[in-house]
């Protein structure tokens, strides 16, 4: 969750794809124009590069209909009922509020989620949550829940912008020596940090290590320890189990593992803030883990 690695590693996306170098500044809306090439709808962007914000839309907009069409994300379009204005009015401000929160907490968190999200589709599906899926980089979907306030959305966007940049990352270095298909089989099934108690293929129970520590980090920010007090033990126990796997993965991958290990080990959050910025974790192999 470095910056500097997320930029690296977007920028370096963005050269393979449109051949383009973007500096710091113009990567948003460079970003932006290459992944339209990886993507079934175009991810809008502004020339304004300050200006790229992210589009939001509903259960009746463009995404939901591919979704639906193509049965991804099914336990939430499935479901989905139809929202009025008042809802979707209230969906908007939440969202930017949300962001707002996120940039008070963390502004490296927030400079990643405001690069890696194009898209955010918001929809009352009744599955509380959120999803994003490789072949569509750049989309969040979002089901709030009842009772979910400012902090759960921006953990939520928090949450899908880092399996975003972890596709991310995936397509530019790669993550594991097998095809996501191969580590479904079962003797490549890892303890899930979330799913607590599951094993689910090597990918998704590394991603869902990956994810809980910027939101335990959030929490710690707003002193609040429920999902640390949920996650600690689990994340340890997925760790324990990823490591057993370290072989499945490449030499970038198995980086990527010792840094998450490393967290799960100490829990500490102070390190945790320094690494969002600290330039020694920017580059492809930072020299912390060297």
């Amino acid at each position: 969750m470095n910056l500097g690695h997320t930029y690296e590693n977007t920028a370096r996306l963005v050269s393979v794809l449109s051949n383009e170098y973007p500096s710091a500044d113009n990567l948003p809306m460079a970003y932006r124009k290459a992944i339209n090439a990886l993507r079934p709808l175009p991810a809008h962007y502004n020339d304004d590069k300050n200006n790229n914000h992210a589009a939001i839309t509903f259960e009746d907009g463009d995404w939901a209909d591919h979704c639906l069409k193509h049965g991804i994300f099914a336990h939430i379009f499935d479901g989905a009922t139809p929202s009025d204005e008042a809802t979707r009015k209230r969906w908007k401000a939440n969202i930017a509020a949300a962001l707002r929160h996120l940039e008070e907490m963390s502004p490296g968190l927030y400079r990643m989620v405001r690069l890696l999200v194009t898209d955010i589709v918001v929809l009352n599906s009744g599955a509380d949550g959120g999803g994003s899926a490789s072949q569509m980089p750049g989309v969040v979907v979002m089901s709030p829940g009842p009772e979910w306030e400012v902090p759960q959305y921006a953990e939520c966007l928090t949450h899908e912008a880092m399996h975003l940049n972890l596709f991310v990352a995936d397509m530019v270095y790669g993550t594991f020596k097998l095809p996501s298909s191969g580590l479904e089989a079962d003797e490549h099934r890892a303890l899930s940090a979330v799913k607590i108690g599951q094993r689910r293929p090597l990918d998704k129970a590394f991603h869902a290590a990956a994810v809980t520590v910027p939101l335990m980090y959030l929490q710690h920010r707003r002193g609040t320890t429920t999902l640390i007090d949920l996650y600690t033990g689990s994340l340890r126990d997925a760790c324990a189990d990823l490591s057993t796997h370290r072989g499945t993965f490449t030499d970038y991958g198995a980086m990527l593992l010792d840094e998450l290990c490393g967290f799960a080990a100490g829990i500490d959050f102070a390190h945790a803030a320094e690494t969002i910025t600290d330039p020694g974790h920017a580059g492809y192999r930072p020299s912390v883990a060297a």
